[in-house]
């Protein structure tokens, strides 16, 4: 009984990390995106001139 409390918590607390990793790339890889695109359109608007 005690220990199936404990694989509980630590699988509770497993899938929060998780969440929260696949959270932070998600939102680092959008910011790049971002980034990437925004040089592109300066690159382009240099180009063009």
């Amino acid at each position: 009984m005690k220990n199936k409390k404990l694989f509980w918590i630590i699988g509770i607390i497993s899938f929060a990390a998780a969440v929260s990793a696949a959270v932070t790339a998600f939102l680092f890889v959008k910011d790049k995106q971002k980034k990437d695109d925004e040089e592109l359109m300066e690159y382009l608007d240099s180009s063009i001139e």
